[in-house]
Formats: C-alpha cells, sequence, structure tokens
C-alpha cells in the first residue's frame, strides 16, 4: 500500500468516527450545560492522552512546536466543541450536519497557508462548489431556522479548518496520535479547573444517553478520531483528504435520524449527495 492510499484509508476510518460527534454533542447538550460539555469532554480526552504519552514514553515537543500545539488546541480542543456545542441548543444536529461540508475548502485553504501545498485550480473548482451547494442550503433555510446557530457552525468550520491544517502540518514530524495528545494534554490544565468550576450542583436525573453522548465525544471525537484524522492529513495531503469530509454529512444524517429521530428533508439529502460528488473532481485535482 502506498502513502497516499494510507492516508486516504486513515482520513475515511477518521471522518467516520467524526460522523457521530454532532448527534452525540446534540444528545449530551440536551442535559448538559454547552460550556461545561466543552471542557468535560477536553479533560476527560486529557487524562487519556496523558496516560498514553506517560505509557509509550514519549518525549516532550519542543519549544518551537508549543505555538503551533496552541493553535491545534485552540481549534479542535476548545473553539470546534464549544461552538457546536453552542449551536445545537439553536439547531438540529441534521442541519447543523450540512454546515460540514464547507470543512473540505476551509481546510484546504489553511493548508495552502500553513501547510505550503499548492493544489490545481480544477481542485478549487470542485471544492468551491461544494461549499456553494452547503451556502445555498443554508440560504434556503432563510437564515430563519436560527441566525444565532448557523454563525456558531460557520465560526466552528473556521476554527476548525485551522486546528486540522495545523495538526496536519505538525503531525509530519511528531506523528498524528502524539499531536492531538499533546495538544489535550497543553489543555488539560485549564479544562480540569473550568470543569470542576462549571460542573452541575448534582448529576442525579442525568439520563443514559446524555452519558453515552460525553463518553462518545470525549474518547472518539476528542482522541481515537485525531489519530487516524491527522495521520490521514499528514500521509496524503491536507487539500486532498481533507475532501473526504464531504462525506461526513451523509453518515451524520443517517446517524441523527436513526438515534435522534430528527427530520431529514429532501434538501438537505440534495445538498449532501451534491457535495459528496464534488470529491472524486476534488481528489483528481489536488496535487
Amino acid at each position: 500500500m502506498d502513502k497516499a492510499t494510507g492516508g486516504w484509508i486513515s482520513g475515511f476510518i477518521g471522518v467516520l468516527i467524526f460522523s457521530g460527534s454532532l448527534p452525540a454533542t446534540r444528545m449530551a447538550v440536551l442535559q448538559f450545560d454547552p460550556i461545561f460539555l466543552t471542557v468535560a469532554r477536553a479533560t476527560i480526552a486529557g487524562m487519556l492522552a496523558l496516560a498514553l504519552l506517560l505509557l509509550m514514553k514519549q518525549k516532550r515537543p519542543s519549544g518551537r512546536d508549543l505555538a503551533a500545539l496552541a493553535v491545534v488546541a485552540g481549534g479542535v480542543v476548545l473553539g470546534f466543541p464549544l461552538l457546536t456545542a453552542l449551536a445545537l441548543q439553536h439547531v438540529t444536529s441534521a442541519h447543523s450536519i450540512v454546515f460540514i461540508g464547507l470543512l473540505p475548502l476551509a481546510t484546504a485553504i489553511f493548508g495552502v497557508l500553513r501547510g505550503g501545498e499548492r493544489p490545481r485550480p480544477a481542485f478549487w473548482i470542485f471544492s468551491g462548489l461544494g461549499s456553494a451547494a452547503v451556502a445555498g442550503f443554508a440560504l434556503s433555510q432563510g437564515l430563519t431556522a436560527s441566525p444565532a446557530g448557523d454563525l456558531l457552525m460557520l465560526a466552528a468550520v473556521l476554527v476548525c479548518g485551522l486546528g486540522y491544517a495545523e495538526g496536519a502540518r505538525l503531525s509530519r514530524t511528531l506523528g498524528g496520535w502524539q499531536v492531538i495528545s499533546w495538544a489535550l494534554v497543553l489543555s488539560l490544565p485549564v479544562m480540569l479547573v473550568v470543569a470542576l468550576y462549571c460542573r452541575p450542583p448534582s448529576f442525579d436525573g442525568i439520563a443514559a444517553p446524555a452519558w453515552l453522548g460525553l463518553g462518545y465525544v470525549s474518547l472518539f471525537s476528542m482522541l481515537i478520531g485525531f489519530v487516524f484524522w491527522y495521520r490521514g492529513l499528514a500521509l496524503g495531503g491536507i487539500a486532498a483528504v481533507g475532501q473526504l469530509q464531504l462525506l461526513q454529512p451523509i453518515f451524520g444524517l443517517a446517524l441523527a435520524a436513526w438515534l435522534l429521530g430528527e427530520p431529514v428533508s429532501w434538501t438537505m439529502l440534495v445538498v449532501t449527495l451534491a457535495v459528496i460528488a464534488c470529491v472524486a473532481g476534488a481528489r483528481r485535482f489536488a496535487r
């Protein structure tokens, strides 16, 4: 298996794992405060990451890597989880999942700015068409469902794209699982303090689905998914493998309908199919 193929396989596994993130967050945020949910998931994942780093006897990152790790932590440990949790108080996970179709374009742009990649012009056409389909969906809703929810999702996509690109760049030297682990550990002291401060007065009455949602986003969305994702981006290219995120909406929509019983409109399906159709063309011209 060549390096590019290995990168696409790893990236695809990461996308499958991430597809459950928004439905799981929706399950959890119905009973947990968004800020507590954000810091709690980062605290749990950070403790697991610290144990893993100690067990594997990994050396500490160099001083020049700390700034990049801080960007990763700000984007994917704090920014995206918090912004999506806040958004999901206003919109359904099925609605928010479609905005994930903008992530490939954001990731590709930051891949150029931070990773030094140079996709061919045709790549941007296909990537732009996928993003345009997502933007068209938002406009077709008239932004009346919740302007606040949509703006929060757009902000989440931007900070996540930056965190993906920066983490992928750093993975070339540190390794994929090491990058997310050190980012989590770097965030752990602050996250732990805030989690203790923001914890609910009582956990009585918190139903099993909320606990399951918290467990999923802590273990899979915050740690395991990134092990595969950063490895995929580092091996196959940030812009190219990043297009796999166009598959995430359809997996997420299926999970939202199955787990949460949320309605999935025909417009959501059309948009999802349209952005998926763009991934083949974007992949062909990524390099």
